[in-house]
């Protein structure tokens, strides 16, 4: 058996700053600190953490060590410094004329404000189309990118949330835009989100045009709003300034074509240019798990042109590309600089905000993403080392904050969209109180799965599903095993919960009973009444009147209820397991074969 040799205590330490990979071994940090394994495993244990040599360590703990030899590091995330030599792999292309003599390309345009002053309403009527209608609670929660044209120029528009907890979203767009469009409402004025996106557009560098929306209302004071504006260094133009200010009403149309002027004015003047030549270079706007088309990536193309069966690098996915697919839904075969895409063909859904290359060859591709998504997985070791082994259940923190005890919050978390992913964890790790700590045992895109209800029982996790619902068979597993699923569709109430459980304040809650499932088999038209749902009972019993969630491959696609059901040609009150049926729904039409109704009833259930 070899002895454990030790480091004399007298040994020098390292001058200057330390760069540390998370999730290093002792192994790994000993060298770089001048000491033995055994040093490193003795300390760890004297501090009361019983470690292996090759044992990935947290953060806290390479920290502790560091302090106590007196070391000043830098922690970087595994294969950081690797990814100066990825890049050169991947030789990406550099612009390589003169800027001057560039084609100019459409300028990006992001649209930044307060919740609810209406900045998606704007871009409806630039666009002609209705999405806020299908927004939960009236807020966007993803990003959208679109691009119009407007006297025989394109621009192109990204929408970005308004809520708090997309911050990382907002700051993203900001990054990956030419021209601000700052949104306040004439009848409300700038308030904190207004405040923080003009952070986010200062520091990205890039014009901001403010829209003054709303002028409609009767309490609407645009001359207050000014006043604001000016206090936060935006003076308008009007008042000696050099912020150019539009009064609009996204509801009526009123001031919008002198909006799209004036920003074709601002994108003349910053002389935008790209080169369309060679391989595209861009970055990830939104990207999400589509189960009939796999991972699928909203792109903005920012140099070169993107084609179809170019071979892709995003982080740590990659493929070759199948196809495009623009914001009308219809297939191209290119993407020009400026141009936003839905890219089909990675092998991983990427991370929202991540540059995308088309590399050289397919080969190339594979193996930097390999590389990427090693170092990916060992800096989610580190980041959730402590999660397994002492977590509670969302419903024992209140037991263990009343005893006086730390606790830490076991959390799965499913999303929709990589975007609001990423915004829900951020929102949730700040949830952190001194009491209880919150660790992600999985965060993940789609739906609620069997083996997460398995990892939650093992883990003694709650999972929490963003506009993702559980599959019939998760849910029976959940009950089973005495799994918690929650489901939100508004981001304001995940946090509201989940912060009250924290400081143990949890009230009485109402709880969702899944009363009947139905799977859609076939669509008829009738005059009169629109599409009716042919379906058969999969579960349960499906009630007319009864609440109804309309499940597209595991996404919430629509909320209502049953207006009419029948059997056969007789009107019906319920309808049981194992029988037809037809249904129709109060006011929803997109039906398509395969598709879910869930319905189910809300029941108030007292905590103790």
């Amino acid at each position: 058996m070899d002895v454990p040799s030790y480091t004399p205590e007298n040994a020098p330490v390292p001058e200057g700053t330390v760069v540390v990979e998370r999730a290093s071994s002792p192994q790994d940090l000993a060298p770089k600190f001048s000491r033995t394994v055994a040093d490193v495993v003795r300390f760890l244990m004297e501090q009361g953490e019983m470690v292996t040599a090759t044992q990935s360590l947290t953060d806290d703990m390479i920290e502790l060590y560091a302090a106590d030899l007196g070391i000043e590091i830098r922690m970087v995330n595994p294969g950081e410094e690797q990814e100066t030599e990825l890049r050169k792999v991947l030789d990406i292309p550099g612009e390589t004329d003169a800027e001057g003599e560039l084609p100019h390309r459409p300028p990006v345009i992001t649209v930044m404000g307060h919740v609810d002053h209406g900045k998606t309403k704007l871009l409806d009527y630039i666009r002609d189309a209705s999405v806020a209608e299908g927004e939960a609670g009236g807020i966007t929660q993803h990003i959208g990118a679109y691009q119009v044209e407007k006297g025989g120029n394109h621009l192109t528009f990204i929408d970005t949330p308004g809520h708090e907890a997309f911050t990382a979203m907002r700051a993203r767009g900001a990054e990956a835009t030419d021209i601000v469009v700052l949104v306040v409402a004439a009848d409300d004025g700038v308030m904190p989100q207004t405040v923080e996106a003009i952070q986010h557009a200062k520091s990205a560098e890039v014009p901001i045009v403010v829209a003054v929306n709303k002028i409609d209302r009767e309490n609407a004071d645009p001359n207050r709003v000014l006043q604001q504006l000016a206090e936060r260094e935006l003076v308008p133009e009007s008042w000696g300034g050099d912020t150019i200010v539009n009064e609009v009403s996204a509801l009526e149309g009123t001031g919008i074509d002198e909006l799209l002027e004036s920003l074709l004015v601002v994108a003349e003047l910053e002389d935008l240019r790209a080169s369309p030549d060679g391989r595209a270079t861009g970055a990830v706007l939104e990207a999400h798990l589509d189960h009939g088309r796999g991972a699928v990536a909203t792109v903005l193309v920012q140099r070169g042109t993107l084609r179809v069966g170019d071979p892709m690098v995003v982080g740590h996915a990659a493929g070759k590309i199948r196809a495009l697919v623009d914001e009308h839904g219809v297939h191209v075969k290119e993407a020009l600089p400026s141009k936003p895409v839905q890219v089909l063909g990675l092998s991983e859904v990427a991370d929202a905000g991540d540059e995308f290359v088309v590399a050289k060859d397919e080969r190339t591709a594979r193996n930097v993403a390999e590389k990427r998504e090693g170092w990916r997985r060992e800096a989610g070791r580190s980041r959730d080392s402590s999660v397994m082994s002492s977590g509670a259940k969302l419903e024992d923190i209140f037991a263990q904050i009343k005893a006086g005890e730390q606790a830490t919050l076991n959390l799965i978390v499913k999303a929709d969209v990589q975007g609001s992913l990423e915004a829900v964890t951020e929102s949730l790790k700040k949830l952190e109180r001194p009491e209880v700590k919150v660790g992600f045992v999985l965060r993940g895109v789609g739906g609620v799965t069997e083996s997460d209800v398995q990892l939650a029982a093992t883990s003694n996790a709650t999972i929490l599903g963003f506009n993702v619902r559980p599959s019939r068979t998760a849910r029976e597993l959940a009950g089973t095993e005495s799994v918690e699923i929650r489901s939100y569709e508004i981001i304001y109430k995940l946090l509201e919960d989940i912060e009250s459980a924290m400081v143990g304040m949890l009230e009485p809650e109402f709880e969702e009973v899944v009363t009947g499932e139905a799977e859609v088999r076939e669509v008829f038209r009738v005059p009169k009444i629109g599409a009716v749902a042919g379906c058969m009972v999969l579960n349960g019993v499906i009630t007319r009147g009864s609440k109804v969630r309309f499940l597209r491959e595991g996404t919430i696609i629509w909320n209502g209820e049953v207006s009419s059901l029948r059997r056969f040609k007789e009107d019906v009150r319920e309808v049981a397991s194992g029988f037809e049926c037809g249904i129709g729904l109060s006011d929803f039409q997109d039906l398509k074969s395969g598709d879910i109704i869930e319905t189910f009833d809300v029941k108030e259930i007292p905590r103790d």
